[in-house]
């Protein structure tokens, strides 16, 4: 939840957008470009419950730019979506891609609904609905979605079928699908693997090691389970863990193997056997004595409000925008080291690109070669970004944003915008 209402997901954005144009040099023209969704779309989608009854459900989807190839971005399902989120996480996604250097523009979609709410036929039913509103804007050279919040690998093979009804085999229409239709090994832990190679990279340039600092991870979904599980196997001590039900903690380092299988197997951390569990809201896991955090959840849960409290000296954004401008100009004048999403949780985006080039190519390459390309896609950004860093004499974020506005600003003068 956003705390400061006046200030929008999509305007918080474009405010880092305006800054790194101006940063930049550009003229207005480009700026407003730059800040402005080139396709909006909602679409209500009926469907018939399992009691027989009608309901109906709200979806988006958002292509932000294409200047530089097809939209790429995922779906999200979460009661809270609406179209401001889906716009900022477009926008997030087009300087997400031209950042790690990828040919694709950023778009988003979504659909306002609970999945855990609705049977497995419900929710196949919703998503074959959703996509077949959006088969004339989706495809292998339009958008390419992906899984997101609430969706999966079972959600993109269903995305993926439904699609091909209309206009054939198509595996290149969406990525994150399972491996037996066209998927690749690792997509699914791709995200969380991305954070940890940066946040060891990211430690690296400031001289320092990742072996034996503390970590905490706020949510452990599929992002936060796996930046975990890859920051501990780095040689990193995860201190504190969290979910809906509450908080894992254990100052010298909780057993994440185990957690990551508790969770696997479908249980939350309520239900794990490590450490010490404190149930609800009574710890605030942002607040946790440690040298790293992962915010891995939701938008802005971290404001002005509650700025004050983060001690860690490093914050790696496994989430989407988890910090307002308002905290970030806080945490900053204090000296925090913020490592922005763009950059950190790239990993998810750059592994969908090496699915699209082999369903494209009709090649499969191996895990091996997968996790090599994405360890050098990430590494080359972060190389840009301490580059733009030293350059331009501004934070992480202002040189992640700048990098990726460039290149966009580039495409779009090369196409004759």
């Amino acid at each position: 939840m956003n705390p400061n209402p006046s200030s929008s997901p999509f305007a918080s954005v474009n405010q880092q957008v305006l800054h790194a144009a101006e940063l930049l040099g550009m003229k207005p023209g480009y700026r407003h470009l730059l800040t402005t969704c080139w396709r909006e779309i909602k679409v209500s989608l009926p469907v018939i419950d399992d009691h027989g009854d009608l309901r109906i459900f709200e979806g988006y989807r958002v292509q932000h730019n294409g200047v530089r190839g097809p939209y790429k971005g995922g779906i999200r399902y979460h009661p809270e979506v609406d179209l401001d989120e889906v716009k900022a996480l477009a926008s997030l996604m087009t300087w997400k891609c031209a950042l790690v250097n990828i040919p694709f523009g950023g778009a988003k979609g979504g659909i306002a609904v609970d999945p855990k709410s609705l049977s497995e036929r419900e929710l196949q039913t919703l998503t074959r609905r959703f996509t077949h509103s959006l088969k004339s804007v989706i495809g292998p050279y339009q958008d390419i979605p992906a899984p997101d919040m609430g969706t999966s690998p079972k959600v993109m093979g269903w995305i993926m079928d439904a699609y091909g009804l209309v206009h054939g085999y198509s595996p290149a229409v969406v990525t994150g699908k399972p491996v037996t239709v066209g998927g690749i090994p690792d997509r699914l832990d791709a995200t969380g693997l991305g954070v940890a190679i940066i946040t060891r990279g990211i430690l690296e340039a400031h001289q320092e090691t990742l072996q034996g600092r503390s970590v905490a991870v706020q949510g452990f979904g599929n992002v936060g389970s796996f930046a975990a599980l890859h920051l501990h196997r780095m040689g990193a001590r995860i201190v504190a863990v969290n979910d809906v039900t509450g908080v894992r903690i254990d100052p010298r380092g909780l057993d994440v193997e185990a957690l990551v299988e508790n969770s696997g197997a479908g249980r939350t951390l309520a239900e794990a056997a490590t450490g010490d569990f404190i149930p609800g809201q009574v710890h605030d896991i942002l607040a946790t004595e440690c040298d790293i955090l992962v915010p891995a959840a939701l938008g802005h849960v971290i404001h002005r409000e509650n700025a004050a409290k983060i001690k860690a000296k490093y914050i790696v954004e496994g989430a989407n925008a988890p910090i307002t401008p308002e905290a970030d100009a806080l945490l900053l004048a204090r000296g925090t080291v913020i490592v922005p999403d763009i950059l950190a949780n790239a990993g998810g985006v750059v592994a969908s690109y090496f699915e699209w080039a082999q369903n494209i190519q009709v090649h499969q390459w191996s895990r091996q070669e997968n996790r090599l390309e994405l360890d050098r896609f990430l590494l080359s950004a972060l190389e840009d970004v301490l580059r733009k860093n030293r350059e331009l004499h501004v934070g992480y974020r202002e040189a992640a944003f700048a990098v990726g506005v460039e290149r966009v600003y580039q495409a779009a003068l090369a196409r004759g915008h």
